[in-house]
């Protein structure tokens, strides 16, 4: 008899309360506003499929391909890359271009400069280069008769000819300095008579590009410019 009351006491279970959720509970906060659970949206882009049924066929340029391992490939980026280059080349390219083309005009305007003065001097001095004037330097010569000068550049050697009073029988021969210089065989040598020392005669100046040779006027012919004889130019 004591046996069958001891099986029909109560047997304790211990429930983890910790463990089931519908024990607790979570408080709502106090808002009248309505919550809707919406649908997921979809990307209607992604979708093929038109209203009418149609099938959109994507373009394939669009859609990066994919290589057999599923790596993108990026078999469109060096034609990009190269693009990009010659992009950046054009202006180093046109600088140089412009730069040759500014050589070449100003190497062309040179020749056609020192071409234009040489025209210019075989029109007016002639080759050997001559130049000739009169003056009165009182050389047995008068207003009526003036004495004739003849400066030549003679294969670069200067060399000034004097016909007093016009008279060729009485030629005087003044040789002047040689020339020396790639083409100075074709440098004009001109003359002029001041009277430089003032002793009221002419005298002979003799003009070389930015050179001037002087000659005094001693009463019958001219003598080169001695050291420490002044005269104004």
């Amino acid at each position: 008899m004591e046996t069958r009351q001891a099986s029909k006491r109560p047997v304790d279970i211990d429930y983890d309360v910790e463990d089931e959720d519908q024990y607790y509970v979570t408080p709502r906060p106090h808002t009248s506003a309505r919550r809707y659970n919406l649908p997921p949206k979809r990307d209607t882009l992604d979708d093929p499929v038109t209203q009418t049924g149609e099938v959109i066929q994507r373009r394939r340029s669009a859609v990066a391909p994919v290589t057999g391992s599923g790596v993108t490939s990026k078999a469109i980026s060096p034609t990009i890359t190269k693009s990009t280059r010659r992009i950046r080349r054009l202006p180093l390219l046109a600088v140089i271009v412009g730069m040759v083309v500014m050589a070449l005009l100003a190497v062309t305007f040179s020749a056609l400069g020192s071409w234009w003065q040489l025209h210019q001097d075989d029109s007016t001095y002639g080759r050997p280069r001559t130049y000739q004037t009169d003056a009165v330097v009182g050389h047995n010569d008068s207003d009526a008769n003036p004495s004739h000068f003849i400066f030549i550049n003679l294969n670069r050697h200067v060399v000034i000819i004097e016909l007093p009073g016009g008279d060729t029988t009485h030629a005087r021969i003044y040789n002047g300095p040689t020339l020396f210089g790639n083409g100075q065989d074709l440098t004009p040598v001109t003359g002029e008579f001041r009277d430089v020392n003032g002793d009221g005669k002419l005298d002979m100046i003799v003009h070389i590009q930015d050179q001037r040779l002087v000659y005094i006027n001693d009463g019958t012919q001219f003598r080169p410019l001695q050291p420490g004889e002044q005269v104004n130019m």
